[in-house]
This record gives C-alpha cells, sequence and structure tokens, in this order.
C-alpha cells in the first residue's frame, strides 16, 4: 500500500493526523500503536468508535495502523468550512482506555467550477447605451482555498467585455458590459461563452454560454434606487419575515410604466430557495429556513421589468448576511446597594454589588460588563460572576443629585446578547458651598429724613446646597463699620441700619441726616446654617441724597453782630426763618449802615452774609429786596448779597432808608429767611467822623462806603485765586475719577421709590445734574463743606 505523507502531533493525549481527501483505500493514516507504545495492537483490541456517520478510517487489527477504509470527499464531510477536522474516538479494551483523535481531510482540486447553468438567455434592448452593466451569475467550485478562487474569461467580441469586482476575497460579482451600440437589424443575436477556471493544480474550467438576444423595447427601463442592497438577518428569523423592499421605478406611462419584480438567480444555488419576492410590491420575505452553519451569506440578483413588448429590465444586488445568534441572554441581579452616597465620598467608595450570570457556555457564555452612560462610576470585577459598582470620581450633588446608572452585561456570542440592570444612586449634600451674593459691592441711595424702619435695599446670597445647608441668615457685620460723624463722633453702623436676618432686607434704624452723614459703609454677611457654617461678604455703600430741610441762616460780622459785614468778614452761623411767607410777620433783626449824600450809582454800602446747612441747589442762595417794593435808592446783589446804591442818593431820599431783604435758596419747596438793614443817609464828613468815633466792637454792622469798596475790591481778588484754585483741582480729580471707572467693575445701584437728585454747590455758583452715571465724593471739616462731582451742566 502506498503510505502518503502525513503529519501528527500528540497534545494532552490527544493524536492529530491529516490525510488528502480521496485517498485511496488501505492508504495508511498513521501508525497509532507504534507512536502511542500501545503494543500489539491486536491483542489489546484497539477499534474506532463511531458517532454519528463514518468517517472512512478504521483501526488495522494487525498492524495497529489507521488506515482509509473507504472514500473521504472533504465536500461531503465538511463542505465549505476550513479546516475540516473529524474528531474520532479510539477505543483499547484491554486495558479500557478511551484516545482521541483529530483527522483532518486536506482538499485537493478535484471539483471543476461549475456553473448553475449551462447555457443563460439575455434579453438586450438595442437601445442599451454603450457601458450598460448586465449581472451575471458567477460559478461555484466545492473545493476551498486556492482550489476555489476562480478567474473569468469571456469569449473576444467588439460589442461586449467581462467587469469582474471582487467585494471581498471570498465572493467575485460579474457584470456584462456593453462596448459599442447593439444594432437587432444587423446581428439580432450574440453567441459569447463565459469560461471559469480555479487556481488548483492543475487548474479546471467550466463554461456557460451565453445567449443574447437584441430586442426592440421602449424607452426607458426600469431602474432601482441602489445598485446593492444590504441587509442582515439572524438566523433564527420566522417563516414570512420581510427581508427587504425593493424598489424600481419607469417613468414610461401606462404599463410601460408597471414594474414587475422577480428573483433573476440566488448565490449560492438550492433546491430549495429561502427567498421569494413579490411581483407587485418587490417585498422579499423568507419562505425557508436560515441556518448559519450552512451558509453565512446570500446573494440575490432582483431584476424590474416593465410591460413594454419586449419589456425593459432593471437589476440589483441584494447582499444578505445571514446572523448567528446564541440562545440566552446575560442575567444581572444586585445583591447589596448602598445609597445614598456622600457628595464628599472618597473615589472608590463601593456603591453597589452584582452578580451576573449566562446560561449559555463558551464565548456566548463569557459575560463583560460596563456602565452606561457616561458617569462617575465604573463596574469592576472581583472574580468570575461577581461585579462591584465603584465611585470612580468625586461626585458634586450641586450638579447632579441623583445618577440613573445602567449597568449592562453582554456576552462574548455573535452577535452578543445583552441584559441590563439600573441602579438608582441619590448622592446625599454636604455642606461644601458658602452662600454668594449677586456681587461684591451694593450702591445704595436714600434721601435724608426717611421714614425709621423704611427699607433700604434687599440683598440676596444664594446657596447651592440643600436643606440646613442652604439655609441663609444675614446679619450687619459690627467689625470697623460705621460712620465718623463730627457732632457726635463715630458711631456703629448699627446705629442707622439693620439687617432682617431671614429675607435680608436692609431697613433704616433711624432718620438719616444728609447734614449729619453722607456715605455709610457697611458689611452685610451671609451664613448658611450647615455644620461647619460657611459665610459669605458683601460692603453695601450707603449715600444719602441731601432734602431741602435747612432755612439759610444770616452769618455774623467780625464785630459779631449778625448778617453785616464788610466784604472780607470771617462767616459762622445761625438759623433764622423758614419762607418769605413765614418770616414776612416775624420780628427780624436790624442791621445798620451809613450811606453819604450824593454817593454814586453802584457805590456798595453793604453786605449781607447767609450760609445754608444743606448743599448743591439747596444751598445756592439768592438774595432779594422784599421792602421797599418798587424803584428805592438801593439794590442787593443776587448772589453776592452786596447792598449797593441803586442811583446816586439825594436829600429827598430822608435820613435813613429801612430796606426788607430776603435770602432764599434753590430747594424744592423754597426756605428763606428776612434781614432789615438801616441805612442812615450823612454828609460825607459826618459819614467819615461816625465811623472814626464807632469801631465795629462797639457798633456792630455800621460800614464806611469807601471801606466797604476797598474790602470788597480785596474781596474779590481773594475769591477770584480760590475759584481759580478749585475749578484746576475739579478737573484733575474729574480726570482720575473717570479712569477709575473705566477700570474698576461696575456695582448696581439700589435706591427707594423716590428718584435722586444730587447738587453740586459753592459760593460762587452752582450746577445740577439729572440722575446719571456718576460719581461723587464728599469730604466734610467742622462746618465747612464742598461738594465735588463730575456730572452734565445744565446752565439756567
Amino acid at each position: 500500500l502506498l503510505v502518503l505523507v502525513r503529519t501528527w502531533t500528540l497534545v494532552a493525549g490527544q493524536v492529530r493526523y491529516s490525510v488528502p481527501e480521496e485517498a485511496k483505500v488501505g492508504t495508511v493514516v498513521g501508525r497509532l500503536a507504534q507512536e502511542l507504545g500501545l503494543g500489539d495492537a491486536e491483542e489489546r483490541r484497539l477499534r474506532v468508535v463511531w458517532q454519528g456517520r463514518r468517517a472512512g478510517v478504521e483501526v488495522s487489527g494487525a498492524s495497529g495502523a489507521l488506515v482509509v477504509s473507504s472514500r473521504l470527499d472533504r465536500e461531503e464531510l465538511c463542505g465549505k468550512s476550513a479546516p475540516c477536522s473529524l474528531r474520532l474516538e479510539l477505543l483499547q479494551e484491554r486495558p479500557l482506555r478511551v484516545l482521541h483523535v483529530e483527522l483532518e481531510v486536506t482538499d485537493i482540486n478535484d471539483n471543476a467550477p461549475l456553473f448553475p447553468a449551462a447555457r443563460k438567455n439575455i434579453s438586450m434592448a438595442e437601445s442599451s447605451l454603450p457601458g450598460s452593466r448586465f449581472p451575471l451569475e458567477g460559478a461555484s467550485d466545492a473545493d476551498i482555498g486556492a482550489n476555489a478562487q476562480l478567474s473569468y474569461t469571456l469569449s473576444p467580441s467588439e460589442h461586449f467585455a467581462l467587469d469582474v469586482k471582487s467585494p471581498d476575497e471570498n465572493r467575485k460579482s460579474l457584470f456584462l458590459v456593453l462596448l459599442k451600440a447593439l444594432d437587432r437589424e444587423t446581428l439580432p443575436v450574440h453567441r459569447l461563452v463565459l469560461m471559469a477556471s480555479d487556481e488548483g493544480r492543475p487548474s479546471l474550467t467550466g463554461t456557460m454560454e451565453l445567449l443574447i438576444s437584441v430586442l426592440d423595447v421602449n424607452d426607458n427601463a426600469p431602474q432601482f434606487n441602489q445598485s446593492v442592497y444590504k441587509v442582515k438577518l439572524p438566523e433564527d428569523a420566522l417563516e414570512g419575515t420581510l427581508v427587504l423592499r425593493v424598489k424600481a421605478t419607469d417613468p414610461d406611462l401606462g404599463v410601460y410604466g408597471d414594474v414587475i419584480y422577480e428573483i433573476d438567480n440566488i448565490v449560492p444555488a438550492s433546491s430549495s430557495d429561502p427567498f421569494s419576492i413579490d411581483a407587485n410590491s418587490g417585498e422579499i420575505r423568507l419562505t425557508g429556513a436560515l441556518d448559519y452553519e450552512a451558509v453565512t451569506f446570500y446573494e440575490l440578483n432582483i431584476k424590474a421589468k416593465d410591460k413594454g413588448l419586449p419589456p425593459l429590465l432593471g437589476h440589483c444586488s441584494v447582499e444578505l448576511e445571514v446572523l448567528d445568534v446564541n440562545d440566552n441572554a446575560p442575567e444581572v441581579w444586585v445583591t447589596s446597594l448602598s445609597v445614598p452616597v456622600s457628595e464628599d465620598a472618597a473615589v472608590g467608595t463601593v456603591v453597589a454589588l452584582l452578580s451576573v450570570s449566562d446560561r449559555d457556555s463558551g464565548s456566548n457564555g463569557r459575560v463583560q460588563c460596563s456602565v452606561w452612560p457616561a458617569s462617575p462610576f465604573v463596574v469592576e470585577s472581583r472574580f468570575p460572576g461577581s461585579y462591584s459598582l465603584v465611585l470612580r470620581e468625586a461626585l458634586d450633588r450641586e450638579r447632579v443629585s441623583e445618577y440613573e446608572v445602567e449597568v449592562r452585561a453582554e456576552d462574548g456570542g455573535k452577535p452578543p446578547l445583552r441584559a441590563r440592570r439600573v441602579v438608582r444612586v441619590a448622592v446625599s449634600d454636604v455642606n461644601d458651598n458658602a452662600p454668594a451674593f449677586s456681587q461684591a459691592v451694593y450702591t445704595v441711595v436714600a434721601r435724608e429724613n426717611n421714614a425709621a424702619g423704611a427699607e433700604l435695599a434687599r440683598l440676596w446670597a444664594r446657596d447651592p446646597d440643600e436643606a440646613e445647608n442652604g439655609r441663609v441668615s444675614y446679619s450687619l457685620w459690627e467689625g470697623g463699620a460705621g460712620a465718623s460723624v463730627w457732632s457726635v463722633g463715630w458711631r456703629p453702623a448699627s446705629s442707622y441700619v439693620s439687617v432682617d436676618g431671614e429675607s435680608g432686607r436692609v431697613w433704616a434704624v433711624r432718620a438719616l441726616d444728609y447734614e449729619e452723614l453722607q456715605v455709610l459703609q457697611f458689611e452685610v454677611r451671609a451664613v448658611d446654617a450647615g455644620e461647619p457654617a460657611l459665610v459669605g461678604n458683601a460692603t453695601v455703600q450707603l449715600f444719602v441724597v441731601d432734602e431741602n430741610d435747612n432755612a439759610p441762616m444770616l452769618l455774623p460780622t467780625t464785630g459779631g453782630g449778625p448778617g453785616l459785614a464788610p466784604p472780607l468778614g470771617p462767616v459762622a452761623g445761625s438759623v433764622a426763618g423758614a419762607s418769605v411767607e413765614a418770616v414776612l410777620g416775624q420780628d427780624s433783626e436790624t442791621l445798620w449802615a451809613w450811606a453819604a449824600w450824593g454817593a454814586p450809582a453802584g457805590q456798595v454800602v453793604a453786605k449781607i452774609r447767609a450760609g445754608d446747612a444743606d448743599s448743591g441747589y439747596n444751598a445756592w442762595l439768592r438774595y432779594e429786596v422784599l421792602e421797599p417794593r418798587g424803584k428805592g435808592p438801593f439794590r442787593v446783589g443776587v448772589y453776592s448779597g452786596e447792598v449797593s446804591t441803586a442811583r446816586a442818593l439825594e436829600e429827598a431820599d430822608g435820613p435813613r432808608q429801612r430796606l426788607v431783604i430776603v435770602v432764599r435758596d434753590h430747594g424744592e419747596p423754597s426756605l428763606s429767611t428776612t434781614a432789615t438793614l438801616s441805612v442812615s443817609l450823612v454828609e460825607g464828613s459826618e459819614s467819615a467822623l461816625a465811623v472814626a468815633g464807632s469801631p465795629s466792637s462797639s457798633m456792630p454792622g455800621v460800614l464806611l462806603p469807601a471801606e466797604g469798596g476797598a474790602a470788597t475790591s480785596a474781596s474779590t481778588n481773594v475769591w477770584l485765586v480760590v475759584a481759580i484754585c478749585a475749578v484746576s483741582s475739579v478737573f484733575v480729580l474729574a480726570l482720575v475719577l473717570y479712569g477709575a471707572s473705566r477700570c474698576a467693575p461696575r456695582a448696581a445701584v439700589l435706591s427707594g421709590p423716590a428718584a435722586a437728585t444730587l447738587v453740586c454747590a459753592s459760593e460762587v455758583g452752582s450746577w445740577s445734574y439729572s440722575q446719571r452715571q456718576s460719581r461723587s465724593l464728599c469730604v466734610t471739616d467742622g462746618a465747612g463743606k464742598s461738594d465735588l462731582m463730575v456730572f452734565s451742566p445744565n446752565l439756567p
């Protein structure tokens, strides 16, 4: 007997042999007794135990060798599977022992390529354009590997060529390509031969005749919306399952536009086609059982034809992949759950214990678990079948208060089966957020003389924590907050305002007085109820807006007499009168002055000095002669208060003139006070003697015209220098404040229900501005005051 080349291995008690198919009967596959050291095979009674059909080998009793006993056909034994391995059991009876032998049947090129039919009839319209493609059914080869690799050739033709496409290494798609326009009248039938050759040694071939009939047809062939349809179907799909609906359209009218669908061919071919197509709807349905182990891939060539004479055809291909399925999905149980989880829990904290199992075996029973969607949790395996849900990153309850964690289990089947279990993980709060105000600095504007208990502002701090950790209480912090009042010294902020602990409202404890307090800065604290408590701070700047609540005051002269003074006299103050109407019936103190007869017009006789404790418009004073009414011999400067002659004095004016002068401010409503000035008219020499013999210490309010004129000139020069310096300082400070306002963040302004109007005033003039964006600086030093503001002027 011919002993063919064979290979064998012995691994863990299992012997592996290989033998080519179609080996002759009696061919020695392997010398079992010798290679396994069994001794006399006949004595040990060694034989092959068959399970199912016979494998075509047996043990020779005489030699103990494994020999071929019948025809070995790899294609019959294994089909297209590679490699083709047969598992044999050898039973040794003396002593009793089972040996496992794996026999691999190798392929030889014993099968020629085979087309589904020896002849294929193709109807082709003569109007088909060059480049038109017509699918052809390829050949099949029962061998595997290189013996099943096919190549195709077409007999020479000037009209046709063969185009071979290879979507993958196991499949080839054939197309008959029209190279030249057809002419039915010249050649109505074309006969071609399609040859398929495998790559075996020697190469085997198969042929199919193509009979192409050239037909006269209508203009438009049906066209599918896709040339290739791809679909996947599980092997356990039931009969009648809708696989796919193909759609072809024909723009022709009438019967030429009606489309009929047919399955041209199915690769691989079988005796019973597992698919059918509805001729009218194009629905492809399953009519037989699928078997993944037998066929994993189907290619259906579908044609659509219209009802023309002859009909036009459209073609498409349906590639159907059969999916393997396993029987049992994984199962997931939660055996232990520790919730809620504190938001400050450490990374690595175990939240839940999970048990996972799958009744399948092998890869279909190997289960992998994961968490979906992405979350701060991860599944870790402690040992097979047991998993832990573990915290992998820090939690933040303020961002996410509860997680819905889906634990997914997936086996290793193809396709895998999945199971899921939803675990709800609540996050408990810890006090990790301090109350936060919406802004660091609040600017509050309030008018003076407000009622005690009036609401000045409302502050609110947000704490994203929950329950007690997010409950905020407010308080006024006394550390360094307050105001320095010139008349009483330092006062704490709590003597002016209070803060409601629950709502954050800022209340006025007492009526505010602008003349006492212009700016109050204090700090409000927001404290939560957590353990430990966390604190947030905000600074409140309270600006008091002036009201016209002070009437003008007459100021004394150097000698102490009120109201009348030479131009350079110093000032102090006292209050008199409330309004013109109010003071007309009151006695006002009489001031004295002298004037010489013949004094020219414009001669200054005296100067009324007055002041107002308010500021801005409320302190801008205006002087008027109340009595005598009409044109008298004297007049008063509207803003200077200088009493001067309106015309030359005459003896007809009498020895004495009594003037009632009213001093008004510009507030709303206006307040005023009055002064009575008695002017004695004397000769020029008498006036000089009177002044020389009556100093201001003994006769307050007396002023000579000459002295008044010189003093007025000196006073004017001094005030002019002061005004120039003040304007320059205002300009420089305005530039500084403007630059600071551009750089610094703008704070919100909170005010009460009434609109505030601020005023800037001085002794030489007044300006006003409406409630626009502004910055103010107020400096107080004793009884004097000056206001510096940046504003838009509103000239009278």
